[in-house]
């Protein structure tokens, strides 16, 4: 003996203009909002993921792997940044072309990474023992299609030698775009530092 099931209908209301006291017709909610809001975070994770993995890289000086997470076309940037009155903050941020903390290409970066290997970087031979954590990331769209620019928070310790301690602290914005494989390439990132004079000896630790 077979058994009936009932598929379950919508309620459909039986209201009209000419029986205004006739429940409302419900509509049906739509999809779009919760489906934009999964692409959203999902974006957001996939950005603290390549975060996340950058912050590895370097403190395991896997400088090679790094630069793979690089566009091509990459600049790397971080302004001197002076003492201004609140009414000429707008002015606090050095310009591009003015003298910079860092001023990078890819293939300068590459150029500096080399030079770790030469055994002719002072500054890194002994190498330093490196911890970067990336906090505050927000992400949004970017005005040219396919690329997005995201903002964090970083500090990053540093000791070398017995005695030697560094503390960066700072702010990134990063323009991320996609490469060939799908994966999310920085193309552009402007690093400011929280600080007016640079206090360590060096910089030479990658931001």
């Amino acid at each position: 003996m077979s058994i009936r099931t009932e598929e379950p209908t919508a309620a459909v209301s039986t209201g009209s203009a000419l029986d205004p006291g006739a429940p409302a017709q419900e509509a049906a909610p739509s999809s779009a909002a919760p489906a934009a809001a999964l692409d959203n975070m999902l974006l957001h994770f996939e950005v603290q993921r390549l975060y996340h993995l950058e912050a590895q890289l370097l403190d395991q000086h896997r400088y090679a792997d790094w630069l793979e997470l690089l566009a091509d076309d990459l600049h790397y940037w971080a302004p001197v940044r002076t003492n201004r009155l609140r009414r000429q903050q707008s002015l606090a941020d050095g310009a591009p072309g003015e003298v910079a903390i860092f001023d990078e290409t890819k293939a300068s970066l590459a150029w500096r990474i080399r030079r770790f290997d030469s055994g002719m970087a002072w500054a890194e031979d002994p190498p330093s023992r490196t911890r970067h954590l990336i906090t505050n990331v927000m992400v949004r769209p970017d005005d040219e299609p396919g690329q997005y620019v995201a903002e964090s928070a970083f500090l990053c310790y540093r000791n070398r030698l017995e005695r030697e301690v560094d503390i960066y602290a700072g702010c990134r914005t990063d323009v991320l775009r996609r490469g060939t494989d799908g994966g999310l390439l920085i193309a552009r990132r402007t690093i400011l530092l929280d600080q007016n004079v640079l206090l360590a000896k060096n910089i030479s630790t990658f931001l």
